[in-house]
């Protein structure tokens, strides 16, 4: 059942160009954006914060719902999958403003119980012309969901890397996104309360290094979808994977855990 909604917010805020160099430092690169420069795809994650004091987050550490987001009596939250287009490159130092939009509301039955499927429209205007659009699709369920079927990654990989990820990367980037959710950096939360074998890599991450390998391999994009599969937990070993636009991470036992595409 899909109910329509139409709860906004809007953000401003000042692109800081030594906040996407800390970016670039926390996935080992060299830092190097300054002021004026145009800001890699994805990278206005880390910007917009939606700052709140600790009596309005929930006990995952994420914003409560029954704000923006509404109260769909199901604690468990996870990103599911998401889609950017770039209309025009942001530019680190310059003033931008974010507006959001609650779209739709869908509520299933899945083998694992009850769900619900929220999806947010980001606008994001610089010197009042349109740069991305995004749209995520949150997903929120009981909170002793069992875990899906595992889903076996593509074989064939025309490019492949090793991913690997340190306890240290993962509070940087929750830092850098504020983040709050406890499963990225609270390894007793993550194992106990949610189920995990341990710390979750972020699903954004994951994303984000897709659209740096899309951008590698094929200079630019304007529209890249992607969707969570599994969750990569920290210690795995994972790969990155690239195919004729198809992109996607495979955990060490062929799992699939995210795959993306540049659908324009």
């Amino acid at each position: 059942m899909q109910s329509k909604t139409h709860q906004t917010q809007s953000i401003t805020d000042t692109l800081d160009p030594a906040r996407a160099a800390a970016l670039e430092a926390t996935l080992g690169q060299t830092p190097s954006i300054q002021s004026g420069d145009a800001l890699p795809p994805f990278a206005h994650h880390i910007y917009f914060w939606d700052a709140q004091t600790p009596d309005a987050l929930g006990p995952d550490g994420h914003p409560a719902t029954g704000g923006f987001i509404p109260d769909l009596g199901l604690p468990r939250r996870m990103w599911a999958a998401g889609r950017i287009v770039q209309h025009q490159p942001l530019k680190a130092g310059i003033k931008a403003e974010k507006f959001s939009t609650v779209e739709a509301v869908t509520r299933k039955d899945g083998r694992s119980g009850p769900l619900a499927f929220v999806r947010v429209r980001h606008d994001i205007k610089q010197r009042h012309a349109l740069a991305v659009t995004e749209w995520q699709e949150l997903v929120y369920r009981p909170q002793d969901a069992k875990p899906a079927d595992p889903t076996p990654a593509p074989k064939v990989a025309a490019h492949s890397e090793p991913l690997a990820f340190t306890s240290t990367q993962l509070f940087r980037y929750s830092a850098l996104t504020f983040n709050g959710h406890r499963i990225h950096y609270d390894a007793d939360y993550a194992r106990d309360v949610e189920g995990y074998a341990g710390l979750v890599v972020h699903g954004p991450l994951l994303a984000h290094l897709m659209m740096q390998l899309a951008v590698k391999m094929h200079g630019s994009f304007t529209d890249f979808s992607y969707r969570g599969s599994s969750p990569l937990i920290l210690g795995e070993t994972a790969t990155l994977c690239a195919n004729d636009g198809q992109f996607w991470v495979r955990g060490g036992d062929g799992r699939l855990c995210t795959s993306g595409q540049i659908t324009a």
